[in-house]
């Protein structure tokens, strides 16, 4: 199976950034880690030896970011509006550095499905609501999508701060008030699938955001699973039959 490494200095984020590139043909999986983990968790954590069928058969390429979570959204040092500040660069950084990475040579446009687990889930739900026309696809397992909320062990990340560049970040409060009929139109070409255990602390708000969905008439699967399922042997079963 083809594996490269690489690392180039992000002008937008000014810092190194490094990812995993799996395969050599195929369509295009970009993979988001989990909480304040990195580029190489997806492999360690088992799920490439999940996909190596469809890796090494040529249909599946599979693109592994860093994240930047621990200076970002989980940078509690910084203030609320700087937190959400440099998410925003990250987001830039996706679409303007990996996607063209991503880009099939030749071709005017490369369909991209975009996928995480747990807080990487909320990345990959989240860039591809706000950015729809770089995806087609977007897979999260055990996400939430809502971080402000308050569930279990889990407490907002702002504790009372809220301002509108936060509100368009939480696709659980945008997307049951959004009406512009351009925006919709655009997502409705995104098919998202959300698969979550019952007994997930984050159940509740997979459900509120899929209740979005239908009203909007947006393209979904929401797949419930039995128990809490919030860990990578969960989610390399959910692999073996949601991910392309």
């Amino acid at each position: 199976m083809k594996r490269e490494y690489h690392r180039w200095f992000s002008p937008v984020l000014g810092r190194d950034m490094e990812l995993l590139l799996f395969g050599h043909a195929g369509r295009r999986l970009l993979v988001f880690p989990s909480r304040k983990q990195r580029f190489f968790e997806f492999e360690e954590k088992g799920m490439i030896g999940v996909l190596r069928e469809k890796i090494e058969a040529g249909s599946l390429q599979v693109i592994c970011i860093d994240g930047i979570d621990a200076d970002s959204l989980y940078c509690f040092e910084k203030t609320p509006a700087q937190r959400i500040e440099r998410h925003l660069q990250f987001e830039r950084y996706v679409i303007d550095e990996v996607l063209p990475f991503c880009k099939v040579p030749g071709r005017k446009r490369t369909p991209i499905t975009v996928h995480g687990c747990s807080f990487g889930a909320y990345h990959a739900v989240t860039i591809a609501l706000r950015n729809p026309r770089y995806f087609e696809r977007a897979v999260g397992f055990s996400g939430r999508y809502d971080l402000t909320l308050h569930t279990g062990d889990f407490h907002s990340l702002f504790h009372g701060f809220y301002n509108e560049s936060l509100y368009y970040l939480m696709p659980s409060h945008f997307m049951p008030n959004l009406k512009e009929p351009k925006v919709l139109r655009a997502i409705r070409k995104v098919c998202f699938t959300l698969a979550i255990g019952r007994e997930d602390p984050f159940y509740n708000d997979n459900v509120v955001l899929c209740r979005a969905f239908v009203e909007k008439k947006i393209p979904h699967e929401f797949q419930t699973w039995q128990g809490n399922c919030h860990r990578f042997r969960d989610w390399r079963q959910m692999a073996r039959i949601y991910l392309p």
